[in-house]
């Protein structure tokens, strides 16, 4: 089981849409997918079902140990989720007297550890450096960073890398950036192909080859309730995240 933290402290980067979209291609490709929204504005969440869909118990529960993780779990046209709610936006503070608490999701997600039910586990982390992210970065293997094609793209970063370097040292020493996820592309932009030299740049090798096209598709897609290869499977954005799914399938 490969345990993935999408991650950027910045907001509007693509990073709840990227957790999705790259989950359906996983599961497209036949993997056995998992995603969990640990954001408390719970956009995947509601990008997978209705508002009015009244959520009894969420991802806030599993870390409170008020509810099981098995019974949290949901699914979704061949992967599975579990949802997150505004509730978990006071778990900053609530949280904050527990022992271990930045150990508390690494502890809800020990029952999948020698299980084989999932290939991928995917995190979608909050928009910022937090207790949940720092919680993230305890629990997974890798993190994905998902970076706009934009200018200030890299700004900030340093803070984003230097907790990644405390979590090794002190929490999680298998914990390693495995990829930079380039979003919101336009080619016919000289800006964004001049920001993607820059990372690709600064990160090497850990860039991966595909580059997600900024696509009004990936826009709608959440207003319907569907990932993008249910709601245009011939856009650009599905080619995009189905070749982004590959690429992580044949080990990037």
């Amino acid at each position: 089981m490969k345990t993935i933290a999408l991650t950027n402290q910045k907001g509007g980067v693509g990073k709840t849409t990227t957790t999705i979209n790259l989950g359906a291609g996983l599961a497209k490709l036949g993997k056995r997918v998992l995603l969990i929204d640990l954001d408390p504005q719970a956009n995947l969440t509601y990008s997978l079902r209705s508002y009015s869909h009244r959520l009894e118990h969420t991802i806030y529960h599993a870390l409170k140990g008020s509810a099981d993780l098995n019974g949290l779990i949901a699914s979704h046209n061949g992967f599975d989720f579990i949802p997150s709610s505004l509730d978990l936006s006071g778990a900053e503070l609530e949280l904050a007297s527990e022992p271990a608490r930045e150990s508390l999701l690494k502890g809800v997600l020990k029952q999948f550890a020698n299980d084989e039910e999932y290939d991928y586990v995917l995190i979608d982390c909050p928009p910022n450096l937090g207790l949940l992210t720092l919680n993230a970065f305890t629990a997974v293997d890798d993190i994905f960073i998902v970076l706009q094609s934009e200018y200030l793209a890299l700004h900030g970063l340093s803070k984003l890398l230097d907790l990644v370097k405390v979590v090794q040292q002190r929490l999680n020493d298998r914990l390693r950036v495995g990829g930079i996820i380039c979003t919101l592309y336009d080619g016919r932009k000289n800006l964004n192909k001049e920001v993607v030299g820059h990372i690709k740049d600064y990160f090497g090798p850990k860039v991966f080859k595909t580059i997600i096209r900024d696509n009004v598709a990936l826009a709608e897609a959440p207003s319907h309730h569907k990932t993008i290869f249910e709601y245009d499977e011939k856009s650009m954005g599905a080619e995009d995240y189905f070749a982004l799914a590959k690429e992580i399938k044949n080990g990037h």
